[in-house]
């Protein structure tokens, strides 16, 4: 079976070229399910109920969040929805769920979100986070978002997973990595899958203002850019009754 994880979606220009791209990239590559990171999806970043619903009719199955799923404060009834998941870190206090298993009729693919504590908020640790929720699940077949700042702290828990879980990918620093692999021969990887949005752009924002920002170091409201977009992605090939990752493949489509 296939799996397909993009990048995060920036802003309604990332959500109109993700409904215009999904559908042929998941007719051409023989996707089954179709995981979505929609934490930056609403213009300003964050998540609404409309950006989610774009994101789900453009052919999203599973939408996962980060560091900015609860930007809105006045949209946490969108977290009712089983299919959209917030960093499982969070405290039990926080809206929604960490994970959700999605049911394809003859196997389920559990989903999970996590997210890094190095650079980002205090949460709980990812680590010990996944070693409960594995210890929940009765599929093999296990895919991981791993919304976090540091490569390392990603690689780490790649390598802690590997064998364990089907794949791990890292989302949040909307740059794609050339690191996709197959670690310790079963759990497939990738640093980090990359963005959905305006390909000239500071990682979403209009270029000036952010060069403005970190040049002149002066408060400035961060706005979508817009223009030409791309979307990154990464299939993931596996195997439904081990949930050994056979395949994984980066694409980037313009």
């Amino acid at each position: 079976m296939k799996l397909l994880m993009i990048g995060d979606v920036v802003g309604d220009v990332g959500c109109r070229f993700l409904a215009q791209k999904l559908p042929r990239i998941k007719r051409e590559y023989g996707i089954d399910v179709t995981v979505v990171n929609g934490e930056n999806s609403a213009d300003g970043n964050g998540i609404t109920k409309a950006s989610a619903q774009a994101v789900f009719q453009a052919g999203a199955d599973v939408i996962t969040t980060g560091n900015h799923a609860f930007q809105r404060k006045n949209e946490f009834s969108l977290f009712e929805d089983e299919c959209i998941i917030r960093p499982a870190n969070y405290g039990d206090a926080c809206p929604g769920r960490g994970y959700t298993l999605y049911d394809m009729g003859s196997t389920q693919a559990a989903v999970i979100n996590l997210q890094g504590v190095l650079y980002l908020e205090p949460l709980a640790s990812p680590f010990d986070t996944i070693d409960s929720i594995l210890e929940e699940l009765d599929t093999p077949n296990i895919f991981v978002d791993f919304h976090a700042e540091a490569t390392s702290e990603k690689r780490a828990l790649g390598l802690y997973l590997a064998g364990r879980v089907t794949a791990v990918i890292g989302t949040h620093t909307h740059v794609p990595t050339a690191d996709a692999c197959i670690l310790g021969g079963h759990t497939g990887y990738m640093t980090d899958v990359g963005m959905t949005g305006v390909e000239d752009s500071v990682l979403g924002v209009k270029k000036e203002i952010a060069i403005d920002r970190m040049r002149l170091h002066i408060p400035v409201r961060f706005e979508e850019a817009q223009g030409a977009c791309y979307l990154c992605g990464v299939v993931i090939d596996y195997d439904s009754k081990s949930g050994k990752c056979n395949k994984i493949d980066s694409i980037i489509v313009r």
